[in-house]
């Protein structure tokens, strides 16, 4: 369907977006947040204990923090390094839709879910907003592809790097990770009727290899919490880490206890798929709907030409994830190997027999998709942020020519739906990574306040906040987190520096403090976009001070 050379120049290009937002400085809260709790534990060389600010943390099992800060270790605390091991994680997901996608249809829809899957939208930002899904999803996928195949050839090296690939992905978001491998599993076998594939000694292997694998984090949950009952940790003693890695972390979530709750909307996730899934949204749902509806003309009988676990297992992980009382949109990150295999699979079967009356309907759509995305790049080059370097524009352009002369080439519609689809990605994340992010962070006042702190040579050491706020990514780039003191305590100090909102300087000047020097920088929670922000006009209204003041 597609050759080899385009195939490969528009990976190329997808991992060079990757590779340009490898430099952008971090984002909060999350990503700066990760970056700072797996720093700490290379600079107090304690890799068993994770710690959120000054309390202890028991939430999230520690793979993810052993990866960054390994790579960290390797490469010195900076973000690229940080983000590193989750592109990585990223790469070897696409590989194994590629795997995956190979097994259940052919070579030609793995090479297209692999690419679908790299330049879905959600999946584009958790390269530069790197949290635990980027492992999660690669190597929860990567459990799938060789499980399958042990159904299909009952070989032990399949199931061994299965059973690894689970233990991976529990060892970084817990249980979680056993529902989206098992749902998926759990509809190939009831759908190919290949229980007996259980009954067999080599499961027993891969529940030891699992066992070994998740073995570290356990024993630092054992370490951290088990031994110490007389931790407090949310308002509760007596915690054990690995009663709440198997028991308690995935009722925490579904019930908003520990964690809190953020939304009881049970269509969260379907609403929120129509973007996370851009630009294969609409090729999506007919994938989705199209598959669903032949299996039940087909009352699920079963046929060696098409498979039910990629259509399972999303409709059951999206029923459980959406009963749960706290929601984010990357939580859908998991179901999107599953939607690229659907998807590349509805897309070769449209360009092997696919009527062209389909196939000019969903150039159409493809068509529509990359106008609005071009609208949007318009307004983030020339409206939001204006561009200010030649460069952008030049990198911009040339982009935009490439894309301009895919449209007008004559060739078969299924390869323009797909090519359309990529460089669509390709247009919006280039024009995220390489302008929108960059400009964006002149208003992330702790980064911005971390360069004053450099270029004044202003100790790290003698920097103090008086609130219990967060300062995620002042902490990381002064590669120190910052010390949290009250303001009597302040009056005690001499030659300091405090780090403070507006409020909180008026307060210090009430308590009869005075500083010396003040630094000042613009401060905007960037991951909650407004519409007010996106106004140039209307933005100073809305966008906070933060100050650093030196009290002698």
């Amino acid at each position: 369907m597609i050759s080899n050379s385009r195939y490969w120049f528009l990976l190329i290009l997808v991992v060079l977006v990757y590779v340009a937002g490898m430099f952008v400085t971090l984002l909060e809260n999350d990503s700066a947040q990760f970056a700072v709790m797996a720093m700490r534990m290379v600079q107090e060389n304690d890799f068993l204990s994770l710690f959120k600010g000054p309390e202890e943390y028991l939430d999230k099992p520690h793979m993810h923090y052993w990866l960054a800060a390994l790579s960290f270790k390797i490469f010195g605390i900076n973000e690229w390094a940080y983000r590193i091991p989750g592109i990585l994680s990223t790469l070897f997901g696409a590989y194994s839709c590629y795997g995956l996608g190979r097994l259940l249809y052919n070579r030609a829809t793995g090479k297209l879910a692999a690419l679908m899957f790299m330049t879905a939208q959600t999946i584009m930002l958790s390269a530069i907003d790197v949290r635990t899904d980027a492992v999660l999803t690669g190597f929860t996928i990567f459990a799938i592809w060789h499980l399958v195949a042990y159904i299909e050839h009952r070989k032990i090296q399949s199931i061994i790097l299965g059973a690894f690939g689970a233990g991976i992905a529990f060892s970084t978001k817990g249980q979680i990770a056993i529902l989206v491998i098992g749902f998926p599993i759990l509809c190939h076998l009831a759908y190919t009727r290949k229980w007996l594939s259980l009954i067999n000694w080599r499961v027993l292997v891969a529940l030891g290899i699992f066992a070994i694998t998740i073995t570290p984090m356990l024993y630092a949950y054992y370490h951290q919490f088990d031994l110490h009952p007389e931790k407090v940790i949310r308002g509760k003693d007596h915690r054990s880490g690995i009663f709440f890695i198997f028991w308690e972390q995935s009722f925490e979530r579904l019930s908003g206890e520990g964690v809190g709750k953020n939304s009881s909307d049970y269509f969260f996730f379907f609403h929120t798929f129509l973007w996370v899934f851009l630009p294969w949204t609409i090729l999506g749902i007919a994938a989705y709907w199209t598959r669903l509806k032949n299996l039940f003309q087909q009352k699920f009988r079963y046929d060696a030409d098409t498979e039910f676990l990629t259509v399972g297992g999303i409709t059951l992980i999206f029923i459980i994830i959406s009963f749960a009382q706290f929601k984010l949109p990357h939580y859908l990150n998991i179901t999107m190997p599953l939607f690229s295999i659907l998807t590349a699979s509805y897309l070769f079967k449209m360009f092997e027999k696919g009527n062209m009356s389909t196939k000019k309907i969903f150039l159409g759509v493809q068509y529509f998709i990359l106008a609005m995305v071009y609208i949007a790049v318009l307004l983030l080059c020339f409206f939001v942020f204006k561009l200010q370097t030649t460069l952008s524009l030049v990198l911009l352009g040339a982009l935009l020519m490439v894309i301009i002369f895919i449209c007008l080439k004559k060739e078969n519609y299924t390869l323009r739906i797909f090519t359309i689809g990529v460089c669509t990605s390709l247009l919006l994340n280039a024009t995220l990574n390489l302008h929108f992010y960059p400009s964006l962070l002149k208003y992330q006042g702790g980064s911005n306040m971390a360069k004053i702190v450099a270029e004044e040579n202003i100790p790290v050491d003698d920097i103090y906040k008086v609130s219990t706020m967060y300062t995620w990514a002042l902490d990381f780039y002064n590669k120190k987190p910052v010390a949290v003191v009250s303001v009597q305590e302040l009056k005690e100090k001499s030659d300091i520096w405090v780090y403070v909102t507006n409020d909180e300087l008026l307060k210090l000047q009430e308590e009869g403090l005075t500083w010396d020097k003040r630094h000042v920088v613009d401060q905007f929670r960037i991951t909650r976009l407004q519409a007010k922000f996106m106004d140039p006009a209307k933005r100073k209204n809305i966008v906070d001070k933060m100050y650093l003041v030196h009290i002698n």
